[in-house]
């Protein structure tokens, strides 16, 4: 006996939950297959984003940015504090009870728009046909005129550090440090390993990143690599670039590391290893054989520009397709393909996808890195801000980085903006709404930005770009 929904979603992380909660707002019938498991061995919607990935490690981030800034800048303000100390054990609490909250709200909605909240594992057969397996083993047979497909990624291992989820462990285990390490390695200078080398840091952690490659993030431009780098660096990071890792042994008291770089090989101890050299799509038990579904050779769900996988009515979205591993990617193409599947227009716009990581300070762009535009051959200017120039940064003990603006020459339109500083991941979401909307540079110089903020830094870094910014001399 088969049962049959509109819409049948396979995943509830970032991309899955929206969709099935878009689906019924547009009045499908909808389901919605997840098998999660939390460490307690609990079942929870959410995916990596909600249960080990973004809200763990933002509530991370927080807790030891607010210690070291008790530990190191409150007596700038005035603020004499003593004996400062940091409780792990509570601090994992607090965690734990925010990514509850996250995730029992997502039942909540769910419940709200009659969305039917399946907790196991779901396989798609040909024919539009779902197998879910319940948490009791129970199999049932699903049926939908549309499925999609969000199964998430997971984090990739290094062959020659292999888990032992003790010792050396993935960045999910690294949000489930009991005790802060007195020698954290971390493997990878990416996002990940940035903002997880940074919570154990400001801890007290001594923190070195082996990172394979010679160039540092460069996903992003230049100059905020640069910047980000020398910051990183003041604050204790040990960032070794080229480095490669050629094993890594485990044992009782501490791990033994060896990695070869230009100058040869090399050898260092640590208490606890990050291996966080990026993600990889999860499809494994996904689908049977005979479905048809295509993946690339990385393993990625092939799907066109609405997320369509070539089998009518079928759909894929967030990680397991191709584009940057962000949840509010995989947020729009869930709403994407919702709206399609009811018949209704979708549309995402993959040109202005911010990225943010959340380190101190944070990094955050949209568009084109200068490097990307100068390959093109259009002919650009750029503008840029320093915080150090902003009343309201310095009146934070926040004045590192600035904004960078890129503007064409021709018409004078935003191809890309670049911010390191305070708040950065808020203060993007002006630029994107700029580029959405095809704003120029003008547009954004006779924009009114309320003083003291630190927006009016994207004010003057607009300005900038045509050398009459107003608070920081024209060079």
């Amino acid at each position: 006996m088969s049962e049959h929904f509109d819409v049948i979603v396979i995943g509830g992380g970032p991309a899955g939950y929206p969709a099935a909660l878009r689906a019924a707002q547009n009045g499908l019938s909808v389901a919605c297959i997840d098998g999660w498991k939390n460490t307690d061995g609990q079942y929870a919607f959410g995916g990596t984003c909600l249960n080990a990935g973004c809200i763990p490690s933002k509530a991370l981030l927080e807790s030891s940015e607010l210690y070291h800034r008790a530990q190191v800048e409150f007596a700038e303000h005035g603020i004499a504090v003593s004996g400062v100390a940091m409780d792990v054990a509570k601090m994992q609490a607090r965690k734990a009870g925010i990514v509850k909250a996250s995730t029992q709200g997502i039942l909540g909605l769910f419940k709200a728009a009659k969305v039917t909240a399946l907790q196991g594992h779901g396989r798609l057969l040909s024919g539009k046909r779902v197998e879910f397996t319940a948490a009791d083993g129970a199999v049932r047979v699903l049926t939908a005129a549309s499925v999609v497909l969000a199964s998430g990624s997971t984090p990739m291992p290094l062959r020659t550090a292999p888990f032992d989820c003790v010792r050396i462990v993935d960045s999910w285990g690294a949000l489930e440090f009991t005790e802060v390490p007195k020698r954290l390695g971390v493997i990878g200078a990416g996002v990940i390993g940035l903002e997880l080398g940074s919570v154990w840091r400001r801890l007290g952690a001594e923190v070195t990143v082996l990172e394979a490659m010679d160039a540092f993030l460069p996903m992003a431009d230049d100059a905020v690599a640069k910047e980000a780098l020398k910051q990183f660096k003041k604050q204790g990071l040990d960032i070794r670039l080229g480095a490669k890792v050629s094993g890594a042994t485990a044992g009782s008291t501490g791990v033994a590391v060896s990695y070869d770089d230009a100058t040869g090989s090399h050898a260092i101890e640590f208490d606890r290893v990050v291996v966080a050299i990026g993600r990889r799509p999860h499809t494994e038990g996904l689908f049977a054989d005979d479905v048809g579904i295509a993946l690339d050779a990385r393993g990625f769900i092939v799907v066109d520009e609405h997320c369509r996988t070539g089998i009518e009515g079928v759909y894929a979205v967030g990680d397991c397709v191709r584009g940057p591993m962000l949840a509010h990617k995989g947020k729009e193409e869930g709403v994407m393909v919702a709206d399609l599947a009811a018949g209704r227009w979708g549309h995402v716009n993959y040109g202005t996808i911010p990225s943010v990581i959340y380190t101190a300070p944070e990094m955050a762009w949209v568009g084109q890195t200068e490097a990307q535009v100068k390959a093109s051959g259009r002919a650009y200017k750029v503008g840029s801000f320093p915080f150090l120039a902003s009343g309201r940064a310095r009146a934070m003990e926040a004045a590192n980085g600035f904004v960078k603006v890129i503007a064409a020459v021709d018409d004078d339109s935003l191809l890309g903006v670049h911010i390191i500083g305070p708040m950065a991941g808020e203060l993007i979401a002006e630029a994107v709404l700029a580029l959405e909307y095809s704003a120029t540079a003008e547009d954004l110089q006779r924009t009114i930005h309320a003083h003291p903020t630190l927006s009016e830094a994207l004010h003057e870094a607009a300005l900038a770009a045509d050398k009459r910014a107003i608070d920081y001399p024209n060079r």
